[in-house]
């Protein structure tokens, strides 16, 4: 983004846009998305819904009118109609391709690097808009943005947020008329993006967007960050736990009653309640909410595919020797107890001897590792761990 990962970090995330021109950074995107690549996954790639969307001057096109069935042994009613989108871009009608970091290579792995390297989920999308159209009115989003300009030219009108760091479930739509009056005024930053331009908006900066003389094709990285409020949600769910916050409100007839006359009985029950909320929350909470924030990031991010047939290939062929890595983005974790160690990972669970502990070390570091290597089992134990790692798609070979 023109600036160093730690300037970045300290003085721009989540606090201002930033404008990094090609010319500074010497960016070519064409290699994670073109407008030839554009056309294969339209036309061979049997894209259905919600992989596409269309909208002209802010309005979303029903999906129908760009979908149909895939024909004889393809009948999903819901296949993108290359011939429909064309009719539909032809008559100004932008674009959307989501979800890219789950199906277009270069964006897969893009999407991990970038995942690994700040921490929160991402999710990439792809904008072409035919010359001289907007395909969304102005709005603001709920997760920050990365807007990567792959071909031709697009203007961007940026204005400060109506709404500061808004929430998932936050939306603008609620906001509609503040985002139209504030769109209005003068805006705080309006630049036309060229081709290896980047811009990036924190969540809930109002921006529009407009295509120039040429088609536009951009790359959005959406990062959904991870927020003090989710850390308060982690917190509350595990206060389902103590007792004491579990208890029943007083039976009392100004419950049901006018609101006044409940705010006045509710100030007594709302102090107490919130008195053993603190007590509650300065124990050893740590523990508890990074293990349900764990479980969640792990279900929220996407680690790099796997092969199956190589894996199979791979356990057939296993030996002393075969070098295997920790999967790459895969969030593992392990919980311990006296009984054995349970290894929690995206959709898998394994209950492992406490004498296994030692080998996972250098296993979850993500070396290269080998039956052979591994600390602190024979032979024929190791070799097993490491089959029961490679068949749950936590080690995979290693190229």
């Amino acid at each position: 983004m023109g600036v160093p990962a730690g300037t970045f970090a300290a003085e721009v995330w989540s606090r201002r846009p930033l404008l990094t021109p090609a010319a500074d950074s010497g960016a070519d995107f064409t290699d994670l998305l073109s407008l030839a690549a554009v056309d294969e996954l339209l036309s061979r790639r049997g894209l259905r819904t919600p992989f596409i969307r269309m909208a002209k001057q802010g309005t979303v096109i029903p999906a129908r009118e760009y979908t149909r069935s895939g024909g004889q042994g393809a009948g999903v009613a819901d296949q993108v109609a290359d011939d429909q989108v064309l009719r539909l871009v032809a008559d100004g009608a932008t674009l959307v391709l989501q979800g890219l970091h789950r199906l277009w290579p270069p964006l897969i792995e893009f999407g991990g690097r970038l995942t690994a390297e700040l921490g929160h989920p991402v999710q990439i999308n792809a904008y072409l808009t035919p010359p001289l159209n907007q395909g969304f009115a102005p709005h603001y989003d709920t997760h920050d943005v990365f807007v990567l300009q792959v071909a031709g030219p697009k203007r961007w009108v940026i204005h400060p947020p109506v709404l500061v760091d808004p929430l998932p479930g936050q939306d603008w739509e609620k906001h509609r008329d503040a985002v139209t009056e504030r769109a209005a005024t003068q805006p705080l930053l309006d630049v036309v993006l060229q081709p290896g331009d980047a811009l990036y908006l924190p969540r809930g900066f109002v921006h529009s967007a407009m295509a120039q003389g040429e088609t536009s094709l951009h790359l959005t990285v959406g990062v959904h960050p991870v927020t003090r409020y989710r850390l308060l949600q982690q917190l509350l769910a595990e206060a389902a736990d103590e007792p004491s916050l579990r208890a029943s409100l007083p039976v009392d007839p100004a419950i049901g009653g006018a609101e006044p006359a409940l705010e006045s009985w509710l100030a007594g029950p709302l102090a107490d309640t919130v008195a053993a909320f603190t007590t509650f929350a300065e124990g050893p909470r740590l523990p508890g909410v990074a293990a349900r924030l764990a479980d969640e990031l792990a279900g929220a991010t996407r680690p790099a595919p796997i092969e199956p047939l190589a894996q199979l290939a791979a356990l057939q062929a296993l030996g002393p020797e075969s070098t295997f890595r920790l999967r790459a983005g895969l969030r593992v974790r392990l919980d311990r107890s006296g009984a054995g160690i349970r290894l929690r990972a995206l959709g898998t669970t394994l209950d492992l001897a406490p004498a296994t502990e030692p080998a996972l070390k250098p296993v979850l570091a993500g070396e290269p590792v080998c039956a052979r290597g591994l600390p602190g089992l024979a032979g024929p134990e190791a070799l097993e761990l490491v089959r029961s790692l490679v068949t749950a798609a936590v080690l995979v070979p290693v190229d």
